[in-house]
């Protein structure tokens, strides 16, 4: 018999709000983890992406706080998309019971969350490195959690939080809750749990690396030049909400403008996008508005979107585990998807490295029947890569030259255009020949019509002084 939320001693109010949502039948990791966390008991949670961890610990902590006054929880996080995805999760839930939150996530000002937290809210979501921001800046007082959730474990570790986590434990109460919720179960996972937390009750309910069952999942053998036009054929060939994963910002960037090209709604999100740009992208991508979301690895566990039917691995991840959180975005509540990876003809060791995490055989082609664009995206993607600018030839950026000289002419004073050399020094320093008059900059000075080395005479700082004329001093004493 499947188990019911109200099989779980959620309190009644809860209950109600969760079936006013929506919310009847809880998923695995809810149904073994919210009994078990109502008792005050800590545990660490295993479980594939997408399964719905949020609540797992989201409802045993807004309980907690609501039956005990003046007690704080604390949920620790990756990403900034994950903080803003599990707040909306929490709200929904506890908007009803008067919960307040605070979200503390880089790439915003700092004012309006020290505003947030001058409000006294009941739960603090955070990334690590903000957080640790606002403990040295003593804007945040951590003294009064008494429920901890650490979401995401294993991509915190991943990301390099460990010396932020670690200093964050240890400001906080030694009595307190602790859920650790994580995909993988790493040894830098368990050795977190075995200094933070008091005998963790481990609750898995799928093994680590397992995909889910309802996606269909392929690879394509195929060059670099060949993958653009094999994203097209797939695309012209499947419906419905299409989400690429890039190794790179940059390359996820030229998948973007080559989709747009093709005349495909696409739009990117990754580290180099600031936060408001992210949240119109996933906000875009959830309403419609585009068809294509291409991301790095940065979303592959920040991402909550319905009715994702594709993921296109454009590139094999770096880490092979990193492939099932990628999948992961797709079938989701039940829902049926299609996972489809590019591979190098040199990666065939990683496919079957994958093969053996998620512990099935996967079906191999190779790309043919592709159309004859390949060697002129080569071409656009070296140009590209070279910093043209898509409407022309011209570089969009133009760095300093570090030597050399101008020939562009100057005007004098007298408001006559002459001509001559100038020379420019990548350190700012140098001198242009203004025609009756030289300019010092930084202490150096040239003579007029000078496009010799020896035009440069080392001479003491004028500041303040009117220029000298040309050739009135060579810069000696």
């Amino acid at each position: 018999m499947q188990t019911q939320f109200t099989d779980l001693g959620i309190a009644p109010g809860i209950l109600n709000i969760l079936k006013n949502i929506g919310y009847e039948t809880p998923t695995p990791i809810q149904g073994k983890s919210i009994s078990i966390a109502l008792e005050g008991k800590d545990l660490i949670g295993i479980a594939e992406t997408g399964t719905g961890k949020t609540l797992a610990f989201g409802i045993p902590m807004i309980q907690s706080l609501m039956q005990t006054k003046g007690v704080m929880g604390l949920v620790l996080l990756p990403t900034r998309e994950l903080a803003l995805q599990v707040e909306r999760e929490l709200l929904k839930v506890g908007r009803g019971l008067g919960l307040k939150t605070a979200v503390l996530i880089g790439g915003m000002p700092m004012g309006p969350q020290v505003r947030a937290l001058r409000s006294n809210p009941q739960i603090i979501i955070a990334t690590p490195g903000r957080l640790i921001d606002h403990l040295q800046q003593r804007t945040v007082s951590l003294s009064h959690v008494g429920v901890l959730a650490l979401d995401e474990a294993d991509r915190m570790l991943d990301m390099g939080f460990e010396p932020q986590i670690r200093k964050i434990l240890q400001v906080l109460p030694k009595e307190r809750q602790t859920m650790l919720f994580s995909a993988t179960l790493e040894d830098s996972v368990m050795d977190i749990a075995r200094t933070f937390m008091k005998t963790p009750l481990r609750i898995e309910v799928s093994p680590p690396g397992k995909t889910v069952d309802k996606i269909e999942q392929e690879f394509f053998i195929a060059r670099k030049e060949d993958k653009i036009p094999l994203l097209l054929k797939i695309l012209q060939e499947t419906q419905g909400m299409t989400l690429v994963f890039s190794k790179t910002k940059h390359g996820a960037k030229h998948i973007t403008v080559a989709l747009k090209r093709a005349g495909y709604t696409a739009e990117e999100i990754h580290s180099n996008r600031s936060l408001n740009q992210r949240k119109r992208a996933l906000s875009g991508f959830q309403s419609g508005e585009y068809r294509c979301l291409v991301a790095t690895d940065i979303a592959a566990r920040g991402i909550d979107v319905k009715g994702i039917s594709l993921v296109v691995n454009y590139d094999l991840p770096s880490k092979t585990e990193d492939y099932v959180h990628r999948i992961g975005r797709t079938a989701r509540a039940g829902a049926e998807g299609k996972a489809i990876s590019f591979a190098l003809p040199k990666e065939e060791r990683e496919i079957r490295m994958i093969e053996r995490l998620i512990k099935k055989a996967v079906k191999v082609s190779r790309a043919s029947g592709l159309p004859p664009a390949a060697a002129q995206e080569s071409h656009e993607r070296s140009t590209y890569a070279r910093g043209y600018s898509e409407s022309n030839s011209r570089r969009p950026f133009s760095p300093r030259r570090t030597s050399g000289f101008s020939s562009r002419p100057f005007r004098s004073r007298d408001g006559a255009e002459r001509g001559g050399f100038s020379r420019r020094t990548s350190a700012g320093f140098g001198s242009r020949d203004y025609g009756s008059s030289s300019r010092r900059e930084g202490g150096f000075t040239s003579l007029r019509g000078g496009n010799s080395r020896s035009g440069y005479r080392r001479g003491p700082r004028q500041t303040g002084r009117k220029p000298f004329r040309s050739g009135g001093y060579d810069g000696r004493r």
